[in-house]
């Protein structure tokens, strides 16, 4: 990119194309970071202002890519950095299909992805060693992850059956098929 500050040049590359473009197939050169930022409530950053258009926020969450610990919007001639707070998505609905062992947990993330908890989409929940405060998230694509929203949170709770792991009672929800544990039976 001739110019970092400017993300309109970074969009200006994406070939149009339905569905996602597979970022995970290109592996142009890095050319820098730019002041972009995604805070831990799902909010865009650019200069330190939040991006208001959420269509351009579903753009650039359709080329954002995870190389090791570091985010990148990648195009197929440029990746540039970007600062994630905690994840790049946040899911914040949850629609609850079937029952028992048969239960689909469907969420929608911010930026309006679909996607049911399972094999692909597994649900993993990260305690706070400080606070003890359970941090819930779901693979969305690839190995980005969303935060799921606490009241997302609250519903899976309100869901959740204990079940043996390891000699150790857990409560824990069923999707796709797999039983995701939420944290030990109290």
């Amino acid at each position: 990119m001739t110019d970092p500050g400017k993300a309109g040049d970074l969009l200006a590359q994406i070939p149009a194309a339905k569905g996602l473009p597979p970022v995970h197939l290109w592996n142009p050169p890095f050319c820098g970071d730019i002041d972009m930022r995604i805070a831990r409530d799902g909010t865009w950053y650019y200069l330190g202002t939040p991006i208001g258009r959420k269509p351009m926020v579903k753009l650039f969450s359709s080329i954002i890519r995870r190389d090791g610990d570091e985010y990148f919007l990648v195009t197929p001639v440029e990746k540039c950095g970007i600062r994630v707070d905690d994840a790049p998505f946040v899911a914040v609905v949850m629609l609850v299909e079937g029952e028992g062992e048969a239960q689909s947990l469907r969420f929608t993330s911010n930026v309006e992805d679909e996607f049911v908890a399972g094999p692909e989409h597994p649900i993993r929940v990260s305690i706070d060693p400080q606070s003890e405060e359970p941090a819930p998230y779901v693979r969305v694509r690839g190995n980005l992850e969303a935060l799921i929203h606490r009241n997302v949170f609250y519903q899976m709770v309100e869901l959740a059956v204990p079940r043996i792991i390891d000699g150790r009672e857990w409560l824990g929800v069923w999707s796709g098929g797999e039983f995701f544990p939420l944290g030990p039976q109290p």
